[in-house]
């Protein structure tokens, strides 16, 4: 997913929308964008795949002015996109991932409508939700209309000279939060964009709901609803550990995760917790609070110039970055018994070359490594939280384990059949560890406090929150009887 914020002010609000916008930077690393109306639209987009976005746009500060903006961190597109359109004009950042992209594309192509923005990997999925939008009766109406056509999920900030139109997906798979100080209201992905700004959640957005910022605050466009279907991934990895969505902070779902994890270890008996830098060490708080073992951390991430292994698009500078980044410390490792809590593990290659490599070759003991979340077994069809299935841990255990690839694989996703403890064991035998234990699914739901039918689980049940919401092929195909 990537990270969206926008802000209209008082006065100028270039300073907020940098700063605000610059703490969303966990959620892309390939293109960072503003875009501002004052007495015209400014708009800058900077490639910063291999530079940070404050150091990209400081420059860009001094030639922008106005009271009311977007930003982005994109984890795909470049964006803001502008679009001089029957509404007038207007920029409008997005958040999602649209699976029927390229068949909308081609809808619009029959239609008449020209893109401006296509790149070898497709267009550009901004331009076409502006696209979609535009095909209304009014911007409410067209939003409403592209919330109908597409598959995945789209929350979205359009800026024009009414304010700024937020807009979160209609059953919420991506949050959006309004925010308010003395000079401002604004509107943020990431609740932890507030606090240094001075910024009070004001409001969580329901899912489809539309609402307008206006300098005197805000205006509802479109009631949203109740049947909300939120990332689960949010808090076990891709969120900040001092945002909140849905009023529950990140940062303390994983310490329940964490402890969730350590209930389950009666049987073991180990020296040192740690947890996998960054997001790995609120859970390993969380087991060590509840196994009374002591946190220390065998590994600690050099932050200056690293980011997330896991955003990236390339698998070679995924694998660059988790080699580089995390540096062991032999003097905790050697001949210690070690737990190492991970939020997950996706494809296990960085796990095992990066990460548990450096501790048995540090002089580790025994290595008990923890995923904070069950199996992964779907791609993401809504965030982009996991990509292709075949690079995932666990369908490569049950390919291996099967000789094929399978339609229905219920019983590897319920924990408590031995196809899935045959898969585990395969995990952890590739993976070089003494012992490995996912959490279960219903352990971390409870972690998250909502209740389930609430939470996106598709990553590891292959259940989709709404049958309208996936394409029939795959659903099809994905299907699990559980």
């Amino acid at each position: 997913m990537s990270g969206i914020f926008g802000v209209v002010s008082k006065g100028d609000c270039i300073n907020t929308l940098f700063y605000g916008t610059d703490y969303h930077s966990h959620l892309g690393t390939e293109y960072g964008g503003m875009a501002v109306l004052g007495d015209k639209f400014t708009r800058h987009i900077h490639d910063i795949s291999q530079s940070q976005f404050k150091s990209k746009f400081y420059d860009d500060l001094k030639h922008i002015k106005g009271n009311k903006g977007i930003g982005v961190i994109s984890d795909k597109d470049e964006q803001p996109m502008y679009l001089n359109s029957k509404f007038g004009p207007f920029c409008i950042v997005t958040s999602g991932l649209i699976e029927n992209a390229d068949g909308l594309t081609d809808e619009l192509l029959r239609e008449g409508t020209s893109f401006s923005e296509v790149s070898t990997s497709g267009v550009n999925v901004p331009e076409l939700i502006a696209k979609l939008i535009n095909q209304g009766e009014t911007i409410i109406d067209g939003i409403e209309k592209m919330f109908e056509r597409i598959e995945g999920s789209c929350s979205l900030l359009l800026l024009n000279r009414d304010g700024i139109y937020a807009a979160r997906d209609r059953l919420g798979y991506t949050p959006l939060t309004i925010g308010k100080n003395k000079d401002a209201w604004a509107v943020t992905a990431e609740t932890s964009a507030f606090p240094n700004n001075d910024f009070s959640v004001v409001k969580h957005l329901q899912p489809g709901e539309i609402v307008l910022i206006e300098e005197a605050g805000i205006k509802q466009k479109k009631e949203g609803h109740a049947n909300n279907q939120i990332c689960t991934f949010l808090w076990i990895y891709t969120g900040f550990p001092a945002a909140t969505y849905e009023g529950i902070n990140v940062e303390i779902v994983r310490e329940r995760c964490g402890r969730a994890l350590a209930r389950q270890d009666k049987d073991i008996k180990v020296d040192v917790v740690s947890g996998v830098p960054d997001s790995g060490l609120a859970h390993g708080l969380g087991y060590a609070m509840e196994s009374g073992k002591p946190f220390r951390r065998p590994l600690v991430k050099y932050t200056p110039g690293y980011g997330r292994s896991y955003t990236p698009p390339s698998q070679e500078t995924r694998d660059l970055i988790a080699k580089m980044k995390l540096i062991p410390i032999k003097e905790i490792i050697d001949g210690n018994s070690i737990v190492v809590c991970e939020d997950s593990i996706v494809r296990g290659t960085q796990l095992k070359n990066f990460t548990v490599k450096k501790l048995w070759d540090r002089g580790a003991k025994e290595i008990h490594v923890r995923p904070a979340c069950p199996p992964l077994m779907f791609p993401c069809k809504f965030c982009l939280s996991t990509r292709s299935i075949d690079e995932l841990a666990a369908r490569k255990a049950i390919r291996s384990l099967e000789g094929h690839d399978l339609e229905d694989v219920s019983e590897y996703v319920d924990h408590k059949t031995s196809k899935y403890k045959s898969m585990v064991e395969w995990i952890a035998k590739d993976l070089e560890i003494t012992t490995l234990r996912y959490q279960t699914v219903d352990n971390m739901v409870e972690a998250v406090g909502l209740p389930k039918e609430k939470l996106c689980l598709y990553c590891w049940t292959g259940k989709c929150p709404s049958k309208s919401n996936c394409s029939k092929s795959q659903e099809k195909a994905e299907a699990v009887k559980i």
